[in-house]
Parts: C-alpha cells; sequence; structure tokens
C-alpha cells in the first residue's frame, strides 16, 4: 500500500524545494492504498460484508434497499469505520439512524437559523472552497478562537430550542445541536460537490471524506484544560455519528507542552481516527501540506498561495470556472445549509440554499452544475471486475503495482507524528506519513479478516 511518489529533493534550512506530488494516499482503515476500501474497489472480503450488512440492515428494518434509503458509499463508511465487522458496523449505524432520529438532525439542518448556524461555522472547521490533490475538500480550524468565553456564550444561546424546528432527546446537550448542522454540511454539500468534479485522480469514486489542517497556535495550557469537556462530548459524538468522515488530520503550530495534552485528547477518539491525526513540527509543514495539497489551495499562513482566512466562506477555485452555472446572482456559495437535488431530468445537479433567516424559510438556487457521478453507466460492482490481493502479495490498480505492507517502528507509542530533525526532505515526511499508515494497517489486518 505504498503511495506513488516522485523523488523529492531535500529541504535545507532557509531554502523550499517542490514537494512531491502524491498520486495515491493511504486509508489507514484498509491494508490497501487508498481508494481500496472505498465504492467500486472493494476487495472480494470486503464486497462480501457489504452485501451481508446491507441483508442484516434490511432484515432488521433499518434500511430499504428499493430504493435505498442510504447510498452504498454512506454504508462503507460505517463497514471502515469498524474494520469490515458487520455486525460492529450495524450497532453503529443503528446508534446512527435513532439519535438522528431522536434529533431530527434532518430538520435541524433543514431549518437552522442563519444566526445559529453562522456562529458554529466561524467557530469549528471551515470548508477552504478547495480540495487536496485527490479531490478531497480541505478544511482548516483555529482552535485559539474558542476561549472559554466563547465557548460558554456559544453553548447558552444554543441551549435554547428556538434555533430550528427541531425537536431534541434530551440527552444531546443542546449547546452541541448546532454544530452538527456543520456535519450536514460536509457530507450533504461539500462531499458531493467534489464528487461531482472528475479533475482528480479517481473520479469514479464518491468522495466521503475531508483534509483537515487544525492550527493549535496561540493556546494556552489553560484554554486546553478550560475546552476538554466541550471538545470531548463534541468530538465522541462526531466520532460515534459521522464515521469515516476525516482522512488525515495535520496539526501543525503544536506548542511545547502538547505531549501532555495529547495524553488526554487521544482517548477522546476512536484508534483508527487517532491513527490519522499528524502533528507537524514548524520545518515540516510547507513541505508536508505541499506534498498532500496543491500549493495554490493551501492558505498563504501555512506556506501556500490561497488568500484565505479563517472565519471567511469558501474561496471558489478558478478550475470550476465553465463547469458550474451560478444563478441569481451568486459567483460562490453562502453561508448557511445546501443541499443539491436533480435537475433536468438527473442531466444536472442544483445547489439550493435552506435555513430560516429571522423565522422566514429560504430556499433558492445557488447553481447547477453537470452530473458526472453516478454515470447510469456505471455498474454498482468492482472497478474493470479486478479482484484485489492479499497485502502481502501487493496490489495492483491501473496497471501500476504497489509493494506489499510494510510494518515500521517509527512512530512514538503515544500516536502523535513529530520529526525534530534538520534538513528534511519533502520525500522523507511523506514516507514517515505513508509507513506510519502502513503499520496501522497492518495492525487492522487481524480484524479486517475476520
Amino acid at each position: 500500500m505504498t503511495a506513488d511518489l516522485a523523488p523529492a529533493p531535500s529541504v535545507t534550512s532557509g531554502t523550499s524545494a517542490p514537494a512531491s506530488r502524491v498520486k495515491s494516499s493511504t486509508s489507514t482503515t484498509s491494508v490497501f492504498g487508498y481508494p481500496r476500501g472505498h465504492w467500486g474497489h472493494l476487495s472480494e472480503h470486503e464486497d462480501e460484508a457489504l452485501s451481508k450488512f446491507k441483508d442484516v440492515l434490511e432484515e432488521r428494518g433499518v434500511w430499504t434497499r428499493e430504493p435505498a434509503s442510504h447510498d452504498d458509499q454512506t454504508l462503507l463508511r460505517f463497514l471502515r469505520a469498524r474494520r469490515w465487522v458487520v455486525e460492529d458496523a450495524y450497532k453503529q449505524f443503528k446508534d446512527t439512524e435513532d439519535w438522528r432520529a431522536a434529533n431530527n438532525i434532518d430538520t435541524l439542518y433543514r431549518t437552522i437559523e442563519l444566526d445559529a448556524y453562522e456562529q458554529s461555522r466561524r467557530l469549528y472547521p471551515q470548508w477552504t472552497g478547495r480540495r487536496d490533490r485527490r479531490g478531497i475538500p480541505l478544511y482548516v480550524f483555529e482552535i485559539k478562537n474558542l476561549d472559554s468565553k466563547t465557548v460558554s456564550e456559544y453553548e447558552r444561546l444554543g441551549a435554547k430550542s428556538t434555533f430550528s424546528d427541531a425537536k431534541t432527546d434530551g440527552k444531546t446537550p443542546p449547546g452541541l445541536l448546532r454544530l452538527f448542522a456543520l456535519y450536514e454540511n460536509l457530507t450533504r454539500f461539500s462531499q458531493p460537490f467534489c464528487t461531482q468534479l472528475t479533475d482528480r485522480e479517481h473520479p469514479d469514486v464518491p468522495v466521503t471524506m475531508s483534509t483537515n489542517i487544525v492550527d493549535i497556535s496561540g493556546v494556552g495550557l489553560k484554554q486546553f484544560w478550560n475546552l476538554k469537556g466541550h471538545m470531548q462530548a463534541a468530538s465522541q459524538l462526531a466520532t460515534a455519528h459521522y464515521p469515516e468522515t476525516l482522512d488525515r488530520i495535520f496539526i501543525i503550530g503544536a506548542p511545547m507542552f502538547f505531549s501532555t495534552v495529547w495524553g488526554w485528547i487521544k482517548r477522546w477518539f476512536d484508534p483508527i481516527t487517532v491513527s490519522k491525526i499528524f502533528v507537524l513540527s514548524s520545518h515540516e509543514v510547507k513541505p508536508t501540506l505541499e506534498a498532500f495539497i496543491d500549493p495554490r489551495n493551501i492558505p498563504k499562513k501555512y506556506g501556500g498561495e490561497l488568500d484565505f482566512g479563517f472565519g471567511q466562506l469558501g474561496v471558489p477555485d478558478p478550475m470550476w470556472e465553465g463547469i458550474i452555472e451560478w444563478e441569481n446572482g451568486y459567483s460562490s456559495f453562502p453561508s448557511g445549509p445546501l443541499l443539491w437535488e436533480d435537475v433536468d431530468d438527473g442531466k444536472r445537479i442544483a445547489c439550493v440554499a435552506l435555513g430560516k433567516d429571522n423565522g422566514v424559510a429560504r430556499n433558492v438556487r445557488i447553481c447547477t452544475l453537470p452530473r458526472t457521478w453516478p454515470e447510469e453507466s456505471v455498474a454498482q460492482t468492482q472497478t474493470n471486475g479486478e479482484k484485489v490481493e492479499t497485502a502481502a502479495e501487493g496490489t495492483q490498480t491501473n496497471g501500476e503495482v504497489s509493494e506489499g505492507t510494510q510494518t515500521a517502528d517509527e512512530t512514538r507509542d503515544d500516536g502523535v507524528q513529530t520529526d525534530d530533525g534538520e534538513g528534511i526532505t519533502n520525500g522523507e515526511i511523506v514516507e514517515k506519513l505513508k509507513l506510519t499508515e502502513e503499520k496501522d494497517a497492518v495492525r487492522a489486518a487481524p480484524a479486517a479478516a475476520a
């Protein structure tokens, strides 16, 4: 499951060389390189697990087959999260469906007040409007904005039941419910939109993940401690009900004491999520991000070319020109809940802005673009009918052969990936991430084979 890398020159003090391009990333939840374990790229075992999962969900009345109440890529997220163990995936799926129904999550997203939505958007991970090299949406999160006073006020306002038409189960902290409108926006707007854009390596694979830059610079130990309860509750709910929506998380600006903080932060997540988190030292930030993200899509603050500041809306990508047809005076996506719907007999999809503005429902079309996925001619089977070999034997995709997985004891036991060395090359940085993922994949292999 090795990533396909080009040789990279070294990065020495005061110089910056072009980063090597990552042609195929790896997923820490599969013993194969991305897009293994995703729609259309399943091994025989994974395909059987999906089929069995559907049977179990249908038999137990939590999923309908015709028409499908949830698409395959959503079901696969739960299977990957539970390492292809069907019963475990069923339990998480059932718990999520119960939670969504008890809190009217769909109603929450469609009817949330725009002011309430914007309060959440400005505090939590924000889509830059750009994507990484694989076409996965890129988000940025600056933790310093979450001071204790801001969080207290946010939770106080969120405790009011007037920000949407949704009811609550009385168990989920009401101050947190608005946060999940952002997760709905990720899974129902950003990811489906990126799926339709074909300028990516695997346009046959629906986008179901996000890449995140988490900036913790300027955050003191006291602030971390004061945020502990809030962040723990939010993280655990998101991990439980929005599984496998994160690919890589790059933490930058970590203070000296972060190893202490990490000791309790990592307990909020399952091991799979923890394995996706990489803490970068200052000299690693630019070359590592450039290896996974084109410089034009990296915010200037982190060494790239994109004029994006935390708090602003996503910056439209010039690559959209000629693809998106804006309507009603829009030239970019607005804040608030956005959904896609079929138009023109399914040949195009339209982005519709919902939510409420001072109690008045909003329903306005923002743009349309051609529907490129799924194509009617695409069969719901393995791509090219290919069969995936075992990791030990190597895998082959589109004529490219990757070597078998290898183990590497190059990460700290606490799960934080750091490197304080000098003169590190871009290739070395990417190789470190790759080997870390391979190590996690080997650990996951027994469970995957169960």
